[in-house]
């Protein structure tokens, strides 16, 4: 069989050494592209996140300390210092000393900030170290015309006259401008102005390299250079066009291609950074990435003499083709033995046409674990319809239970001529009714099944008078909480029953709380008490199992052993149970449910 392990190994060695020099071409050729792209996109793009990153912490201190100048109460103290018309000329002299203190101490503080300024629209201005100028010629420079009618905020790499006066500094400097009175521009009092050293971003910019002679530049939002505009001046002759076009993309970073004025191929990797959503640009030439690829005939050489090693290896390969996938199916079948189907399933080799024995017994096996599983999937549903039929069943059988009691009583009332008795009780009886319609429902509000409850004690009051005590006692934040409708109605109509036949006065007390994310509905008598093997039976979680029992069953006690049942088929683990009950003192149940909201509700249903 030309499938067979041996037929496979003999053509691979065939093939192996006739077409060593085409598997030879195509590596060189996967090898080029492989170099170009790891040195663009894991290079550039690594070099120019670590430099975004820097940006964004230089911009973070910038914006932190234009942060704290505008909300400081020393700068609205001189602020309303210099604008009361009462105050001395030296009085506001003192003013502008300690604004320009505070700005001192401030920037001090920020290691990437050279200096700031404050300038009035008066012409005053005020750095650091005391300095306080008067020069009305700053409000007709182009920075400050274009701040105030534009809104441009921040200025490329210029000479400050600030840190000419301050730092005797001639180097070029980056700022940030900022109103302080308010946030718009044209209508603040005076001007914030950070400044950062241009170096500051320039320096760690250098050390980014794409290749040979590629170049990388910091643009602002608009695409101007903020540091060396002359040296992009050239460059945006030709890439001008290909940056504007990222600017305005969507994507934050990516690597495009296109041809300059001399049809030569450009690389163009760029990066957006910053929340002010300036770009780094790189431009490099296609022919420059290529050098390395020089490298590779070397390792042509090489790569000619390991091809008889390679091949002995790959032989060894093969031959775990066999015993490699058998440990995989084997492993598979251990988490099929445990129950684990999709832990089975990953431990199967990828599905594939099948050539060989191995693969055949490989998938026929994922075949029957996915057979296998549709087929417990299938018992599943069945039983979850037949558990959903058990309750409907178990829900149908609460609705008659109260209302024979109920017409008895109606009639008696009717033959006595009790006539506003049989009016309550015929009212009580018509809300339980509507209540009682809701057959759909699985889960009520407790609000409503309270209501209910109240209806029913209206009810029983008329029935036996002052022979009853029914309190009803609530506890904790009740509102939107549901519960499965018809719980506290019969456990309430068996304490009652029951405690009249020995005692001539019947007590029950019924009390809802919530405590913990956990419902507690309790419900106490003075009755004869429970016997105890009924009650071992209440308890016996395994009843959930068995619905059919409490349908079947023709005990005076089928309306707790419904309830029960419900609450077991319904919450499941989440449902706890309290029974304590002693002959002749009575009996206490507790039933401890999830506090469920609304919202759940809506889920459930």
């Amino acid at each position: 069989m030309f499938y067979s392990l041996r037929s496979r190994l003999i053509t691979f060695f065939v093939l192996l050494f006739v077409l060593s020099f085409g598997a030879l071409s195509i590596l060189i050729f996967n090898e080029s592209r492989s170099i170009i792209r790891s040195y663009i996109e894991s290079s550039a793009l690594e070099k120019m996140d670590e430099y975004g990153s820097y940006v964004d912490m230089v911009q973070t201190q910038i914006y932190d300390l234009a942060s704290l100048v505008f909300n400081s109460e020393q700068t609205d103290e001189w602020d309303a210092a210099i604008s009361d018309p009462t105050l001395t000329d030296g009085e506001k002299m003192l003013a502008h000393i300690k604004m320009s203190g505070y700005l001192t101490q401030t920037v001090n503080s920020y290691s990437s900030v050279s200096s700031a300024a404050i300038y009035r629209t008066d012409g005053t201005w005020i750095s650091m170290y005391d300095q306080v100028v008067h020069d009305e010629s700053i409000t007709g420079q182009l920075w400050y015309k274009r701040f105030r009618e534009e809104n441009v905020r921040w200025m490329s790499a210029h000479i400050d006259e600030v840190e000419q006066r301050i730092h005797n500094n001639h180097h070029p400097v980056v700022s940030m401008l900022m109103p302080l009175s308010t946030f718009e521009p044209s209508t603040t009092r005076y001007i914030l102005k950070v400044n950062v050293s241009a170096d500051y971003f320039l320096k760690p910019l250098n050390r980014i390299h794409l290749g040979d002679s590629g170049s990388i530049y910091l643009l602002d939002q608009d695409g101007s250079p903020l540091l060396s505009p002359d040296e992009y001046g050239a460059v945006a002759a030709d890439a001008g066009s290909e940056v504007t076009a990222k600017l305005d993309d969507w994507h934050k970073q990516g690597v495009a291609y296109f041809k300059n004025g001399q049809d030569e191929m450009q690389i163009l990797v760029f990066k957006k950074v910053g929340v002010t959503n300036w770009m780094l640009v790189g431009l490099v030439p296609e022919r420059d990435l290529y050098a390395n690829l020089f490298s590779l005939r070397n390792s042509i050489i090489a790569l000619a003499a390991l091809l008889l090693l390679v091949s002995l290896l790959i032989a060894f390969w093969l031959s775990l083709g066999i015993t490699k996938p058998l440990s995989r199916l084997v492993s598979a079948m251990r988490h099929v033995q445990r129950g684990d189907f999709a832990s089975a399933e990953s431990r199967l080799p990828p599905a594939r046409i099948v050539r060989n024995e191995v693969g055949f017994a490989t998938a026929t096996f994922r075949n029957m674990i996915g057979r296998l599983r549709q087929h417990i999937q299938n018992e599943f549903e069945l039983k979850l319809l037949r558990q959903q039929a058990e309750y409907k069943a178990l829900l149908m059988q609460i609705n008659p239970h109260f209302l024979f009691n109920t017409l008895e009583l109606l009639s008696s009332l009717a033959m006595q001529r009790r006539t506003d008795d049989t009016v309550r009780v015929i009212e009580s009886l018509g809300k339980m009714l509507r209540f009682s319609l809701k057959i759909s429902d699985d889960l009520v509000e407790l609000r409503e099944e309270l209501r209910y409850v109240r209806d029913y004690a209206a009810i029983l009051q008329v029935r036996f008078g002052g022979r009853l005590r029914l309190g009803l006692e609530e506890e904790g934040d009740l509102e939107d909480v549901v519960i499965v409708k018809f719980i506290l109605q019969p456990i309430i109509e068996n304490a009652v029953k029951y405690s009249l036949k020995q005692q001539e006065e019947a007590r029950v007390d019924v009390r809802v709380r919530r405590r913990d994310g956990r419902l507690h509905l309790s419900v106490a008598d003075n009755g004869p008490g429970m016997p105890e093997e009924l009650a071992r039976q209440l308890r016996n979680p395994a009843a959930a199992n068995h619905p059919h029992r409490v349908l079947a069953s023709r005990e005076g006690q089928i309306g707790l052993g419904n309830v029960i049942a419900r609450c077991r088929l319904y919450y499941g683990s989440r449902f706890e149970l309290r029974l304590d009950s002693l002959p002749g003192e009575g009996t206490h149940i507790e039933l401890i449910l999830p506090a469920q909201e609304v919202t759940a509700k809506c889920t459930e249903c």
